[in-house]
This record gives structure tokens, C-alpha cells and sequence, in this order.
């Protein structure tokens, strides 16, 4: 089969373009399937460059960092083994089954559950892996996966928007289920032209909660047609001025960096910051006594509760939520992908498709 595939840590010439790579088998309780269509996510570029290594304390820039510490490189802060064909956000077709799989879900279109978890204990949150990163991911022709990854979905919604949501609306919920967001809360997003920030607005106006979007202005007219009410430059410089009377009491946040210090200074007493990324800079200033003082709750958030997808399978299939397809690059065309994710001129998620 057609796959590109990552050599090992470094810049974008360690993905590699396979014309024969060996197309996998299912074994006993996995499924194969034809990948349809697969969205790019922060996770991919971070993995490949080892930031997540506690030696990396830069912005995610796509480029292999100097200072990667071998033995803390992935977002589990333990090794991956390479090559690894990467790629969470997978839609296609069944097309085979392992022994102990229904045969009658040969031909299920499905999404990806991106977590792996212990079939034994799936709410066991030390004993999970991920899509991509501990076992081979969608930028291929095909993949194989554990049946109960392979979410059956019913949508007129074509592959490559599909593959928007697996990572980046899972992460998203995930994060307003950490929060407890309801329709009583106030949400900022940061950095709400991307893919989770796009996804957070989204998700929290399906729970009633008024949302205000930062977002550069070059994307306002992007992030409007998500439903903010209200949208504000990328980083004012002075946010308590810009928001007026608005009465932050959730600030969900991917971007972290040097502006997060305004972040905290205006949430509410009592308020509530939820983070699962940090693509401005992983390092930042907090004064002690502004979280316990002010009654602060802060989350991370990044292994989602074992029903967050289902739930969101159950959002696509009636139409709660919706894509944000910014644009689809050929399989082989995924250096280039990855450069224009980079970027970030772009509103959305990025899908490569076989």
C-alpha cells in the first residue's frame, strides 16, 4: 500500500513517501480499514519535532528542537518506536475483520476513537496509548485498529469532513466536560480559528454557554460562521479593556505562551481554566496568589472520558456540530500539508486523503 511514513524524530524530510509499505492485517478483535480521508492534527507535528519532551520549553514551530530529551518525546513522556505511519483523524470503510469481529461490520463507514485504552479497565487513564503515536495512524491506504475504535457513523458528510473530528472536537469536549461547562458560563477560546478552538466554540454553544472568540482579524469572518457572540482580536493588548462588562467564567485554552497571564487575570472568582495545549510557548508566568485567592480550578485536559466520543458520534449524526474543512491535500502532498498546518494562515483543520 501507498503510506507516508515517519522515520523518526526530526523536520519534515523524516516523512517519507512508501509506494509499497507493507498493508497491515487485523489480528483478533481489530478491524481493517480503507482510509477515506485523514485530518492533521497539532499531535502529528509535535510527535515528529519531540516537543512534548520536558527539555523543549519553545513555541511548536515544526522543526526538529535542539534540546529533545530521548527518553521523554511523546505526549506520554516516554519513547515511540519508529518508523510509525502517523495520522488520528481517520474516516473510511471497513473492509476486513480479525477473528472475533462481527463480519456483518465489513463495509461500516467509521471515524477513529483516537484513545487506546486497557480493555480491561477503559477508564484506566495511566494504561492508555494513541492513534498515530503508539501504534501506526491513517496516513496510508489503509490501517488496522481495535473494533471498538472503529465508531460506526451515519452522515451525509463527506470523508475529508469527517476526519475533522476525531482529534480535534474529542479534545474539545473533553475539555468542556473538565470544566463542567453549562448554559450559566461565560467561555473564552483563544486562538479560536483553529482546529480544537473552532471545535470549543462549537461545543459550548451546544451547551447554551455564551462563547467570546479570539482569533486574528484576518479570520473573523472564519470563526463567525461558528457562532461566537462575540469575536475579539488575537491578543488585545490590554483583554480586561477589550472585553467590557463580560464576566469570564471559563477560559479554554490550547495557545498558553506569553499572553496567558491575562488569560487568568480575568476570570471570574470561582472561575474555571481547562488547557490542552499550549502551541505559543508551554512555559508561563503564575502568580500563586491569583488561583488561591480568587478561588481558581485549573484542569488539564488530554486522555477524554471513554464516552466523550460516543457522544460526539451522536452530535455528527444529528447535526449539533459541523466541519471546518480549510483544505485537502493529496496522501503524498503531506510535507506540504504539514507546512501549511504550520503556517496557521488557514482556518480549520487540514485532511490529506489516499
Amino acid at each position: 500500500m501507498r503510506a507516508m511514513v515517519t522515520m523518526g524524530h526530526g523536520d519534515l524530510d523524516q516523512i517519507v513517501l512508501h509506494e509499497d509499505w507493507p498493508r497491515p492485517h487485523p489480528i483478533a478483535g481489530e478491524v481493517l480499514v480503507r482510509v477515506g480521508a485523514c485530518g492533521l492534527n497539532n499531535t502529528d507535528i509535535n510527535t515528529r519535532t519531540g516537543w512534548y519532551s520536558k527539555a523543549v520549553t519553545e513555541a511548536t514551530s515544526g522543526e526538529l528542537y535542539r534540546d529533545v530529551d530521548q527518553y521523554d518525546p511523546s505526549w506520554g513522556g516516554a519513547p515511540i518506536m519508529f518508523p510509525r505511519i502517523q495520522g488520528a483523524d481517520v474516516c473510511g470503510r471497513i473492509v476486513a475483520v480479525g477473528d472475533g469481529v462481527d463480519t456483518a461490520r465489513i463495509g461500516e463507514r467509521i471515524i477513529v476513537d483516537c484513545w487506546l485504552r486497557d480493555p480491561d479497565n477503559l477508564s484506566d487513564k495511566n494504561r492508555t496509548g494513541y492513534f498515530g503515536s503508539e501504534r501506526d495512524g491513517g496516513f496510508a491506504e489503509y490501517t488496522t485498529m481495535p473494533a471498538r475504535n472503529a465508531l460506526a457513523v451515519t452522515s451525509a458528510l463527506s470523508d475529508p469532513e469527517l476526519a475533522t473530528f476525531s482529534c480535534s472536537y474529542s479534545t474539545a469536549e473533553g475539555m468542556l466536560v473538565r470544566a463542567k461547562v453549562t448554559a450559566a458560563d461565560v467561555v473564552l477560546v483563544p486562538g479560536a480559528s483553529g482546529g480544537v478552538g473552532g471545535a470549543l466554540v462549537q461545543l459550548a454553544k451546544r451547551r447554551g454557554a455564551r462563547v467570546i472568540a479570539l482569533a486574528s482579524e484576518a479570520k473573523h469572518e472564519d470563526v463567525a460562521h461558528l457562532g461566537p457572540d462575540r469575536i475579539l482580536p488575537r491578543a488585545p493588548e490590554t483583554l480586561r479593556q477589550a472585553l467590557g462588562d463580560e464576566k469570564i467564567t471559563v477560559v479554554a485554552d490550547v495557545v498558553g505562551g506569553p499572553y496567558w497571564p491575562q488569560l487568568i487575570n480575568i476570570l471570574e472568582r470561582g472561575g474555571r481554566y481547562t488547557c490542552s495545549g499550549a502551541i505559543a510557548g508551554p512555559i508561563v508566568d503564575l502568580d500563586l496568589r491569583t488561583l488561591y485567592l480568587r478561588d481558581l480550578t485549573f484542569t488539564g485536559s488530554t486522555v477524554i472520558d471513554v464516552e466523550v466520543m460516543r457522544n460526539l458520534v451522536r452530535y455528527i449524526e444529528s447535526g449539533e456540530v459541523r466541519p471546518a474543512l480549510a483544505a485537502t491535500f493529496a496522501l503524498r502532498d503531506l510535507r506540504d500539508a504539514q507546512s501549511a498546518f504550520i503556517a496557521k494562515t488557514h482556518s480549520g483543520n487540514i485532511v490529506v486523503v489516499p
